[in-house]
């Protein structure tokens, strides 16, 4: 079988991370990083390797390591789990190790008694056959303290090829970057977790923080500047009015009230229960302003005849889609791996007009360029949420200009939130090039009650 060949810039990525061994790589959605890290670890001879990935993206990197090296992936599974050291180790079966992140206790620790702290993780002895770690969406360990960066730090250790991928590596601010230096073991390099938070922590220092960035760890590229072919993005809200006025009325006053009274308070533990029974609240009138949406949506398919990604984050919703459009396929929580490739591979094959996505399921690392129209029937909580979703067509191999519609209810939530994060692009630029997100820190969540209440 021929194996498909990188791209020149791809060629010099690399050969970059090969000589870094321990790297950031930053390259924007739909630049082929999982192409340049895997094929990195084989011309390294960095094997066996364990990737670390989203449990959606476990297929897709088993299907990447065939189409570009001449690697044999496995997929980590309970059928597995007893065997698959002696696979790697002793008969040498496998090069690459495929596991999701929620999965790295199953596989590799012996015993990790709460509270969970490094030195009483007991790990499995097979974790010192890997001789390289891929990282893939590595924003997620950016919590130092949650379980899976602790877990992902132990299996690091000591490793020679250490190789995180994350069009997104700054969600909040620089303190995400923090977790992440250091399980590529090279926080020492900053002058420690203690000084880098001193000189960056508060978002002070930013172009200082850029400039040491890409000296010791980092590379970006933008995907306009390697994909030179590449159709432009047009991104279009559709204002449209809802058909459960008066549902939605009376949830949103509820959440006034509920608002006026959180503004009031000032006793910092209260303030903090208060705001998470508040998050409830504004995910249920969300969800409340995308089902009156549902009907607009269907006007809105029935009036092309052209391939449509279909965005949303509700099963109901994705239930009330489904009703109308039955041949529709779907890439949401609720199908296993397969099932989900099957859908997607029906979808790229132009067997089905619609696919019907999870935000979250389907946010990352797929590709489904048969489309070039994407309907956002919910708007994600975060701007990078949205590139990411935005990447699933607008990425190498598209061969149309594409079109990102969001549908926006008229005098609702919708056009608040989109305001606020399209608002929120600058931290995250300032230190990387990329784009930020933002949720659910109290900062992040005051600015969204100002919006609400006063915007």
């Amino acid at each position: 079988m021929t194996k498909l060949k990188p791209y020149e810039f791809q060629e010099e990525d690399i050969a970059r991370t090969i000589s870094l061994k321990r790297v950031i790589n930053g390259n924007e959605m739909g630049t082929g990083k999982s192409l340049e890290a895997i094929v990195s670890v084989e011309r390294a001879h960095a094997t066996p390797c364990l990737v670390i990935c989203p449990a959606s993206l476990k297929v897709n990197w088993e299907r990447e390591t065939m189409r570009f090296t001449n690697l044999r992936p496995l997929i980590l599974t309970d059928s597995v789990k007893a065997t698959f050291p002696y696979f790697i180790g002793t008969l040498n079966l496998y090069d690459v190790v495929i596991v999701n992140y929620e999965s790295l206790k199953k596989y590799f620790v012996v015993s990790a008694p709460k509270p969970y702290r490094m030195k009483d993780i007991i790990f499995q002895n097979v974790i010192s056959q890997f001789k390289s770690v891929i990282i893939d969406e590595s924003q997620r360990i950016k919590d130092p303290s949650a379980l899976q960066s602790k877990l992902t730090m132990g299996i690091c250790k000591d490793k020679e090829y250490v190789i995180e991928l994350t069009g997104t590596p700054v969600v909040n601010d620089p303190k995400d970057l923090a977790s992440q230096i250091a399980i590529l073991g090279r926080m020492k390099e900053f002058g420690g977790y203690s000084e880098f938070l001193n000189n960056f922590g508060d978002g002070n220092n930013t172009h200082l923080l850029q400039k040491q960035l890409y000296e010791k760890c980092y590379f970006r590229r933008e995907k306009k500047e390697v994909l030179k072919d590449l159709p432009d993005l047009t991104r279009s809200t559709v204002i449209t009015e809802i058909d459960n006025r008066d549902e939605y009325d009376a949830c949103e006053n509820d959440l006034r009230s509920y608002l006026a009274e959180y503004k009031q308070c000032s006793e910092a533990e209260i303030r903090k229960k208060m705001r998470m029974a508040a998050l409830v609240k504004f995910m249920n009138l969300r969800k409340i302003a995308t089902m009156g949406k549902i009907s607009a949506a269907v006007e809105f398919l029935n009036n092309t005849s052209e391939q449509v990604v279909v965005f949303c984050e509700h099963h109901d919703v994705v239930d009330a889609l489904k009703e109308a459009f039955p041949d529709a396929v779907c890439v949401t929580g609720r199908q296993n791996q397969r099932e989900k490739q099957a859908a997607i591979d029906s979808f790229q094959s132009g067997k089905r007009r619609i696919i019907i996505c999870s935000i979250r399921a389907a946010g990352v690392g797929l590709t489904l360029t048969a489309a070039s129209n994407e309907l956002f029937v919910s708007l994600p909580w975060h701007f990078a949420d949205l590139t990411q979703c935005e990447a699933r067509c607008w990425r190498n191999s598209q061969k149309n200009a594409v079109n990102s519609w969001i549908l926006i209810g008229e005098n609702t939530i919708d056009s608040r939130l989109y305001k606020l994060i399209m608002d929120k692009k600058s931290i995250a630029h300032k230190i990387t090039g990329a784009n930020d997100e933002a949720l659910e820190n109290q900062q992040y969540f005051d600015e969204l009650v100002t919006s609400f209440l006063y915007g």
